[in-house]
């Protein structure tokens, strides 16, 4: 039987541009979005300045009024940040010079946010994906600093259960080193797929190679190669939502405009992909009606949220979309 995709608009954001790589997730019964960056004057291209935010925002209910005049410590964007039982675990991201190592959990109480330091990272994290299983929080791959040429081949765990714990550093997948990569979790597993590689070129510039393979990890059992995804899908949103035994990848950049000036960038793709955990298929499930990357993908009340992100390099959206997904 054929997934079927429902799709609806939230409240936007109150931010005329949107922003890139939030932090997002459910604390209190509440969506909160914080952080991200964006480019608020001029594109990139046209030499404008990315800022870093420390704003955050507040949605108690779907057809609500979102909250703002709230802030984080500092500003921060490409972390990951995973919604638990406790508050919004936010691990890593970057503001304009530097990435970081601090891990936090955010907590919404019905009239202030609050933070608590949690064990930090081995090393700085941006450009990661992560995911919850159980009480661990597992993470993989990212850049260390802003100007990397090589991502990292870094796999950690992290117990919430035991408050004094460090994070763990596990065997990582069998692959290419990776940011930008989506995680999931299903079956008592942590899947990884696609996501880039980095190199660097004549000029000492990072280059991409956009990757399609896809990983299983099983606690006491190890890693095992999936079968390749049908194209790469960077930067989609994570962890990706699941439904009906099928892990959903919502868009993504999949390289082919690599190259394209950015005035002509057509968007990136639409396909929902899904992959069948039981017989190890992928396949085409649906259409988006917008495609976002850099965004986390958060579940709330049942539906996966999609908050802002960026439409086409350079250009954010406000807009906020929700997706229920019913066999």
């Amino acid at each position: 039987m054929k997934t079927q995709f429902h799709w609806q608009q939230l409240p936007p954001i109150p931010d005329r541009e949107g922003f890139a790589a939030p932090i997002a997730g459910v604390s209190g019964g509440a969506l909160i979005v914080a952080g991200g960056a964006n480019f608020p004057d001029k594109k990139p291209w046209e030499g404008g300045k990315k800022i870093w935010y420390d704003t955050a925002f507040v949605l108690e209910r779907p057809d609500g009024t979102w909250r703002g005049g709230l802030k984080l410590p500092r500003p921060n964007a490409y972390g990951v940040s995973l919604t638990t039982p406790d508050g919004i675990v936010c691990i890593g991201g970057a503001d304009a010079q530097r990435h970081f190592n601090e891990v936090f959990l955010l907590r919404w109480n019905g009239s202030e946010l609050t933070v608590k330091p949690l064990s930090s990272l081995p090393k700085p994290l941006a450009n990661s994906c992560g995911a919850l299983m159980g009480q661990t929080v597992y993470i993989a791959g990212g850049i260390e600093t802003p100007d990397a040429t090589r991502a990292m081949k870094n796999f950690w765990a992290l117990d919430l259960s035991k408050p004094d714990v460090r994070w763990q550093e596990l065997e990582p997948w069998p692959g290419p080193a990776r940011m930008l990569a989506i995680a999931a979790v299903q079956d008592g597993s942590f899947f990884l797929a696609s996501g880039t590689d980095l190199s660097s070129d004549a000029q000492g510039k990072p280059v991409r190679t956009y990757l399609k393979d896809g990983y299983r990890f099983t606690p006491g059992k190890g890693w095992k190669h999936i079968a390749d995804l049908p194209h790469p899908t960077v930067a989609a949103p994570s962890p990706a939502p699941v439904a009906d035994g099928k892990l959903l990848i919502l868009g993504g950049d999949d390289g082919a405009q690599v190259g394209t000036p950015p005035t002509e960038h057509k968007g990136f793709p639409r396909d929902i992909l899904a992959y069948d955990t039981k017989s190890g298929v992928w396949s085409v499930a649906g259409q988006m009606p917008v495609s976002r990357v850099t965004v986390p993908a958060v579940p709330w009340l049942g539906r996966t949220i999609i908050p802002n992100g960026e439409a086409r390099p350079g250009v954010r959206s406000p807009e906020v979309w929700s997706l229920s997904a019913e066999p």
